[in-house]
């Protein structure tokens, strides 16, 4: 149960520091935003693990660390600039 908590809580910091920095208005509550933080945290995590940023997660922690935050931030940003670039 923690793991959800954890990625629910890292996904809606994830994706609304990404609504803040992309810029444009987006529409949507903090559900979509938590939903585009958790899907940012995928690509981001999965990104950082390859090139060495993100060590494998180790599944005794729950507690996101500062550099997993920062990868899925810039996951977020990665998947929030691609869905408004389709959108257009």
């Amino acid at each position: 149960m923690e793991h959800w908590i954890a990625w629910a809580i890292l996904g809606l910091a994830a994706g609304a520091i990404a609504r803040a920095i992309v810029p444009g208005e987006e529409r949507g509550g903090w559900i979509p935003t938590m939903i585009l933080g958790i899907i940012g945290a995928f690509v981001g995590g999965w990104i950082a693990e390859r090139i060495g940023f993100l060590p494998p997660s180790d599944p005794g922690t729950w507690l996101p660390g500062p550099k997993s935050i920062l990868s899925a931030t810039v996951g977020a940003i990665i998947v929030l600039s691609i869905w408004k670039w389709l959108r257009r």
